[in-house]
């Protein structure tokens, strides 16, 4: 059984971006590989572990990814927990490995089906390649396919384990809008639109304290020089600096998905320090600092001092 997902917006797609960054024709919400991942999967779940959980599952037709990272987020939070048996040894209960697996139960899906190539030789639970495949081949063996309940119930016997994956797999799999490419945008609003189309054909310019862009006598643009300049082409006006940007709002409630076409914000609320227009899958087009140029980069990384987010209305118009 997969989970749910909601549609959040509308999607409205235009053809050409501004300097002919080539087409952008909008395809499906969902891939082939099953549901795609929110911004809180994105977030959280290091890249290499997407891409064994979005792997694995194919080896259970039916299973969605989104369960499988579930379970790896209870059981280790991806490989990154303090718990005891994640990386060596063992728990109280004898379980070890990012899927915590006991030592029985591993050996017997393996015995029974084929780990792909890519892990260890042989394979082993405590290796996040091998542990994953197995949970996918086990939860199939369990009857995946036509009761997930009962699967994750023969994973973990707690009611309150099961219900947990769940919810938290539905939170990896709720689809936001976007795509995060610049020659495929999709956003909930023409204004939306417009604001990402010309961003996206700003990309390669310089970065210019106050920069305001060509069309405002400078070669680039600073941060905020670019968003104000991105909805102004939208036909709305920003204030000029990412402090007064921010002030300006209105904010997006904390925990509320992003859409494409928001601001994100950089440092406290009284020291904002820089903003960049979100385009979704994680993404967002800014100008950086001095030496890089306007560029696609992730909205989120390692150690960043991210704020909050506004979502610019038609409100006030230029």
């Amino acid at each position: 059984m997969k989970i749910a997902v909601a549609a959040v917006a509308a999607i409205i797609a235009i053809p050409i971006l501004i300097g002919g960054v080539g087409k952008a024709i909008v395809s499906a919400l969902f891939g082939t590989g099953g549901t795609e991942p929110s911004q809180a999967a994105i977030a959280e779940i290091p890249n290499d572990y997407l891409s064994l959980y979005r792997a694995a599952a194919s080896v259970c037709p039916g299973l969605d990814w989104t369960i499988l990272a579930a379970i790896g987020d209870a059981e280790s939070k991806h490989g990154r927990g303090s718990g005891e048996g994640i990386k060596e040894g063992e728990n109280y209960m004898g379980a070890g490995g990012p899927m915590q697996f006991l030592k029985p139960t591993f050996d017997g899906v393996i015995a029974r089906h084929t780990i792909p190539p890519g892990g260890s030789n042989p394979p082993s639970r405590y290796n996040p390649h091998d542990a994953i495949y197995a949970a996918a081949f086990y939860l199939c063996d369990s009857g995946a396919q036509k009761d997930i309940r009962k699967a994750l119930f023969a994973y973990n016997h707690d009611e309150d384990y099961v219900n947990g994956v769940l919810a938290q797999a539905k939170r990896y799999g709720t689809a936001t809008v976007g795509t995060g490419d610049c020659n495929k945008i999709q956003a909930p609003n023409p204004a939306a639109i417009m604001a990402i189309n010309f961003a996206c054909g700003q990309l390669g310019l310089p970065y210019v304290w106050g920069g305001n862009g060509p069309a405002g006598g400078h070669a680039g643009f600073d941060c905020s020089g670019l968003t104000k300049a991105a909805y102004n082409a939208a036909g709305i006006n920003l204030p000029r600096t990412a402090q007064t940007q921010y002030n300006a709002g209105p904010l997006v409630p904390a925990g509320q998905p992003l859409l494409p076409g928001d601001l994100v914000f950089y440092g406290t609320p009284g020291n904002v320090h820089h903003v960049g227009l979100y385009i979704g899958a994680g993404k967002m087009v800014h100008a950086p600092t001095f030496g890089e140029p306007v560029q696609v980069s992730n909205y989120r990384w390692n150690g960043d001092d991210y704020l909050a987010a506004s979502r610019p209305t038609g409100d006030a118009r230029v």
